[in-house]
């Protein structure tokens, strides 16, 4: 079964979990996901079955989408309320102030990565040094906030909503907490959503219950999308049957033969429509990068 099933992935549930329960249901030996979610947030996850996790480092670097919820009047060591929280006292900020201090987090900035992450420090994950009580220092790295809107705001309980487009490695729980800070007040992150990411939309995403469902109905490969379904799209090829098998097997194919000139990556297709891999050109081949 090899293709990408995207999964909604639920609360508490662990990235490298959801990859254990699909690898479990599709009895794939192998699976690996595309964007790490925290425990804590839910949403989109595509997982990558079979030989098609031999893609997951040629996605194209799609802008992801959250929905983020945050409470005012608190700080906490890991920026969210599933740390340490403190309430500061500061007096809560009305809209006018909310919206007046979310340009500044717009376009590209500079962000300091939380602890609570999945970055490494001297071959240790952050998360895992955070929860031992030991903090390291962290260079600001820049990331780009395409969107940042206000989507709902109660004066009386100091919440707010967010809705946030931003590039790979921009970390939510930190724009809540520099919001917060900007304000005077401080702000901890209360919930999180992925609604997009690699090109899926949620409404594309089946949970846990649903993937079940489909596997005990014997339905589950009507799940799963196609190796290719999101992968940047490079010029495609397709080849004769001798052509295809000797790709397959990881043979270069003469360029001079393949039916439409090619140069640089190229997808490779079989005569059937199946998706073999990625190849790349030399002077006279197209040389196999990517077999699936």
């Amino acid at each position: 079964m090899t293709g990408i099933l995207c999964l909604h992935k639920p609360q508490q549930m662990t990235s490298f979990a959801g990859c254990a329960l699909c690898r479990r249901l599709t009895g794939e030996k192998k699976a690996g996901h595309a964007g790490t979610l925290d425990p804590m947030a839910t949403g989109v996850l595509p997982v990558f079955l079979g030989r098609a996790t031999r893609l997951i480092a040629w996605l194209p670097e799609e802008d992801k989408t959250y929905l983020a919820s945050l409470r005012f009047g608190a700080v906490s060591d890991t920026l969210d309320v599933w740390g340490t929280v403190r309430p500061t006292g500061a007096p809560l900020p009305d809209r006018q102030q909310v919206l007046r201090a979310l340009p500044a987090f717009r376009g590209g900035i500079m962000q300091v990565p939380p602890m609570m992450s999945a970055l490494h420090h001297e071959g240790r994950r952050l998360y895992d040094l955070a929860r031992e009580g030991v903090q390291v220092e962290r260079q600001p790295r820049p990331v780009t906030v395409f969107e940042l809107e206000l989507t709902a705001f109660d004066p009386a309980a100091g919440t707010a909503s967010l809705r946030c487009r931003c590039s790979k490695g921009t970390y939510i729980r930190t724009l809540c907490d520099d919001l917060g800070r900007a304000l005077g007040c401080g702000a901890v992150m209360t919930a999180l959503q992925r609604i997009r990411a690699a090109g899926v939309e949620l409404d594309r995403c089946l949970t846990p219950d649903a993937l079940r469902a489909l596997a005990e109905e014997g339905r589950l490969a009507q799940a799963v999308l196609p190796a290719d379904a999101l992968l940047t799209p490079y010029p495609a090829v397709t080849v004769s049957p001798a052509q295809a098998v000797r790709f397959a097997n990881g043979g270069p194919l003469l360029r001079d033969r393949l039916p439409v000139p090619v140069a640089g990556r190229t997808w490779v297709y079989a005569p059937d429509g199946a998706f073999l891999g990625l190849g790349t050109t030399d002077e006279t081949q197209l040389l196999p990068q990517v077999v699936l």
